[in-house]
């Protein structure tokens, strides 16, 4: 199995995309089209603009090292913690410290900047923290009200 486009690991455990001639994406990321029902088919890989690099017809027509990368991107994409209350935050220079409890227990994570926590439909809330990984506020109201006013400085 071949294809024309090669994928790495950086050091900072990004995902690497190298095309055909040779130009590098740093952060790609995987993700799935259409139907949810067939995980292994029709993947996009994008780069950090949510500008498709690749659209992949069949995960299993790669090589393994592409197949295992893309598998590994997708499951870290969609490991999303729900935040059930917001404990304490931080703000530094350029980032802030969040200490949270999650549904899979309590966490710090860093938060690089404030375009990192997004509003979304249905009064829900994405928190991003510095290592990609997807928090999700599921309905802020439900949320303390400690919680809430941490938040609001970010919505």
């Amino acid at each position: 199995m071949s294809c024309d486009f090669q994928l790495s690991v950086d050091a900072w455990n990004r995902l690497v995309y190298t095309d055909a001639l040779g130009e590098q994406h740093v952060g790609v990321e995987a993700l799935h089209a259409f139907p949810f029902s067939d995980p292994e088919r029709w993947i996009a890989l994008v780069d950090e603009a949510s500008q498709e690099l690749e659209l992949i017809e069949d995960l299993n027509a790669l090589p393994e090292n592409e197949r295992e990368l893309i598998r590994r991107e997708l499951a870290r994409r969609e490991f999303v913690p729900a935040i059930q209350r917001i404990t304490r935050i931080d703000r530094l220079a350029s980032s802030s410290e969040w200490d949270v409890e999650t549904d899979r227990g309590p966490t710090r994570l860093t938060v690089k900047s404030e375009e990192d926590v997004r509003r979304l439909p249905g009064r829900k809330a994405l928190v991003i923290d510095a290592q990609g990984i997807r928090h999700l506020i599921a309905d802020t109201r439900q949320l303390d009200g400690t919680s809430r006013r941490l938040l609001e400085h970010y919505l």
